[in-house]
């Protein structure tokens, strides 16, 4: 075993958050995309969503094929 192989030690960094995107259409209320995120990071969704729709607003659409983008390729 080398000296580099440290893979055995790591912990996750936070214990809420899940380390695999899936969309949590469970929670969701489009197709789960933002609650999928914020799974992701262990934020609240709302903050995703409020996110989400100021980027879109002050990107001119553009967050809105990022969001169809992300529903379609994710699971």
């Amino acid at each position: 075993m080398s000296n580099l192989d440290h893979s055995k030690n790591r912990t996750p960094v936070s214990g809420s958050a899940s380390k695999n995107f899936r969309l949590d259409k469970a929670h969701g209320k489009i197709w789960g995309v933002c609650g999928g995120i914020a799974n992701y990071f262990g934020i609240d969704a709302t903050l995703v969503r409020v996110a989400f729709v100021l980027g879109t607003l002050i990107g001119f659409g553009s967050l809105l094929l990022v969001y169809v983008a992300i529903a379609l390729i994710a699971n």
